[in-house]
C-alpha cells in the first residue's frame, strides 16, 4: 500500500453531487480530506458517505454559510496534517501534479506555500493544453502559516506568513462546463460581490477603468495566458472574463453614483 502524504485536502461544498467524486479521487494520496458542507439538498452527503464507507480518510461536517473566505477559513482550521491543500469540488489534480506532490513536501522550512495553476474545461474544446493555464494561486500551505482574509467576498485567497513559490509543473483541472447563459449569471453574481467589497473599501470607478480594465483583462487571458491557442472556445472564455471585469467596474460606478445622486424622477408633475 502506498504511504499517504502528510497533507489535508479541504473542500467547501453545496450541492456538488455531480462533481465531488472525481475531486475526492484525485486526493487519493492525502492522509486527510476535510469536507465542509453548508446545507446540500441533493445527494452530496450520500456520495461522501459512500467514500467514507470504503475507508477514505474523510471528515465530513456541516457549517452554516460564512461567505467564501469565512467558509474556507473554517475548513482550513479543521485540518490536522502538516500541509493543507485547498481544492474546489469541481476541480481535480492532474497526473503531473500528483506525481510532483512528494517533492513539494521537501521544501525548505522558510518556504511556507506553493502556488498552483489551473486549466479550465472549455465547451467545444476540452481542457486547455498544459501551456494554456490561468494564473497561479496559493492553494498549498503549511499548517498554521496562512489564513484567509475575511474581508474578501469573492476570489478569496490565502494570505501566507512567509515565502511562497510557483510549482514547476502540474495543475488543477477545473470541470464545470456551463453554457454562456449560465456562466453570465455566475459572472454577474461574482461581480456583485466584488463591487460591494470594493465600495466598502472606498474604491471608485472612473471612465478610464470602465474602458481599460476589461480590455486589459481580455488581453491577459487571451494573449498572456494563451487562450488564443484554443480557437473560438478560448475567445469566448477571454471575452467572458472581460465581461466580469466590466460589470464589476460598472457596478462600482453606479453604487457610488447613487450615493451622490439618489435615484428620483425629476420631471415636474
Amino acid at each position: 500500500m502506498t504511504r499517504l502524504l502528510p497533507i489535508s485536502g479541504f473542500i467547501i461544498c453545496l450541492n456538488e453531487e455531480e462533481y465531488l467524486g472525481r475531486c475526492i479521487e484525485s486526493l487519493k494520496d492525502f492522509s486527510e480530506i476535510v469536507i465542509v458542507d453548508s446545507g446540500s439538498t441533493d445527494k452530496t452527503a450520500d456520495l461522501v458517505q459512500s467514500y467514507i464507507d470504503k475507508g477514505w480518510p474523510i471528515r465530513f461536517m456541516y457549517e452554516p454559510w460564512r461567505g467564501y473566505a469565512g467558509q474556507k477559513q473554517f475548513a482550513l482550521s479543521q485540518c490536522t496534517q502538516p500541509w493543507c491543500f485547498n481544492i474546489d469540488a469541481d476541480e481535480r489534480l492532474d497526473e503531473q501534479f500528483q506525481s510532483l506532490l512528494p517533492s513539494l513536501l521537501e521544501a525548505p522550512a522558510d518556504l511556507v506555500g506553493w502556488r498552483i495553476a489551473r486549466r479550465p474545461y472549455l465547451i467545444g474544446y476540452g481542457y486547455t493544453p498544459e501551456n494554456v493555464r490561468e494564473r497561479q494561486n496559493l492553494r498549498m500551505i503549511r499548517n498554521g502559516k496562512g489564513r484567509y482574509d475575511l474581508s474578501q467576498k469573492v476570489h478569496e485567497g490565502i494570505t501566507p506568513d512567509g515565502h511562497v513559490k510557483d510549482t514547476p509543473r502540474g495543475s488543477l483541472l477545473h470541470f464545470r462546463p456551463l453554457l454562456l447563459d449560465e456562466q453570465i449569471l455566475k459572472e454577474n453574481k461574482y461581480s456583485t460581490l466584488k463591487a460591494d467589497q470594493k465600495v466598502a473599501e472606498g474604491k471608485k470607478s472612473k471612465l478610464k477603468k470602465l474602458v481599460f480594465s476589461p480590455t486589459v483583462y481580455f488581453l491577459r487571458l487571451y494573449f498572456f495566458n494563451g487562450l488564443w491557442r484554443c480557437g473560438v472556445p478560448g475567445l469566448i472564455q477571454a471575452m467572458t472574463g472581460a465581461s466580469y471585469s466590466f460589470l464589476t467596474q460598472a457596478k462600482i460606478y453606479q453604487r457610488n453614483a447613487v450615493k451622490k445622486h439618489p435615484i428620483a424622477d425629476t420631471i415636474d408633475r
